[in-house]
């Protein structure tokens, strides 16, 4: 049955986007993850056994015109499409006329390179990572960029719009991944901004409340001071719902994108810097709102 789908990445986002997925209708639907445990939620799933299915490897995917990839960086993408040791990638499995479709946050330059391995086996990929982290992605209100002009996104808006509320034609391959990596530098740059502003008001005994206040009702304002500040950082409760991994991961790529432009940004060198000392010194697993426990820690240099 040609017309299946697969679905690779069962993790904080990937479950729930598949789950909505499953939920829309379509006819059969192949699921992977290395892991068990998203299979033991899934199970309460309607369509689980019926129109939904646990792929026992990869190989079940010769079944599918469409696989969905949802893995967490383009080292472990690329394992999952071009094999891995003995392990046969996605490259090998799927017919010609398939297509593969990202939608991980991977580096671009290294979808660029997949790109035409790909086209030689007859097999199409697009780049359509997401935002709007855990909460959106249960509810299937993701932002989803796509790698490709509007015909592309009316190709595949039937399986794309139960799981995201805005498909954006991101206008040629790759595109997406470098507009969402830089999308997230900015999100990064202004979640540190607000810790460290957090940090100085604390250290001077200022009321953080009320500073957080200002913040939203005056110019710097911005996602981070009106989502993340009150619920996760002023009471040091750091579970926003990121990986701190994942935004370090994020802000890598971004800052490699100078070399593709032909420019340099210092901003986004120094802020990719500091996530990545962040990464090193901060307990395994942080969410990314520790970002500010970082900064009240942080020694100064």
């Amino acid at each position: 049955m040609k017309d299946s789908i697969g679905f690779i990445g069962l993790g904080v986002m990937g479950l729930p986007m598949l789950s909505n997925l499953a939920r829309s209708g379509h006819s059969r639907i192949f699921a992977y993850d290395t892991s068990s445990e998203p299979f033991n939620i899934l199970r309460q799933e309607p369509a689980f056994n019926h129109t939904l299915f646990q792929a026992d490897d990869p190989g079940c995917f010769e079944q599918c015109s469409v696989v969905i990839t949802m893995l967490p960086n383009s080292r472990i993408t690329n394992a999952a499409i071009l094999g891995e040791g003995e392990t046969q990638g996605l490259a090998h499995i799927l017919a010609r006329g398939s297509t593969i479709i990202d939608m991980g946050s991977s580096d671009p330059a290294e979808t660029l390179k997949l790109i035409p391995i790909l086209s030689e086996r007859g097999i199409r990929l697009v780049d359509a990572p997401v935002s709007g982290a855990a909460a959106k992605a249960r509810t299937g209100e993701l932002s989803i960029m796509i790698g490709g002009d509007q015909e592309c996104v009316e190709e595949f808006r039937p399986i794309l719009s139960s799981m995201g509320r805005q498909l954006i034609a991101a206008g040629k391959p790759s595109a997406a991944h470098a507009m969402k990596a830089l999308n997230n530098y900015v999100y990064a740059a202004g979640l540190l901004a607000a810790s460290e502003a957090v940090a100085i008001a604390e250290a001077m005994q200022l009321d953080t409340e009320l500073f957080t206040d200002i913040l939203n009702a005056s110019s710097g304002r911005n996602v981070a001071t009106e989502t993340k500040l009150k619920p996760f950082i002023l009471p040091r409760h750091y579970a926003g719902g990121f990986a701190l991994a994942l935004q370090a991961k994020d802000l890598a790529i971004a800052s490699g994108l100078q070399s593709l432009a032909g420019m340099e940004a210092p901003q986004l060198d120094l802020c990719a810097s500091l996530w990545a000392e962040a990464l090193a010194t901060l307990p395994a697993g942080s969410d990314n709102t520790a970002i500010h426990r970082f900064i009240r820690e942080r020694k100064p240099h």
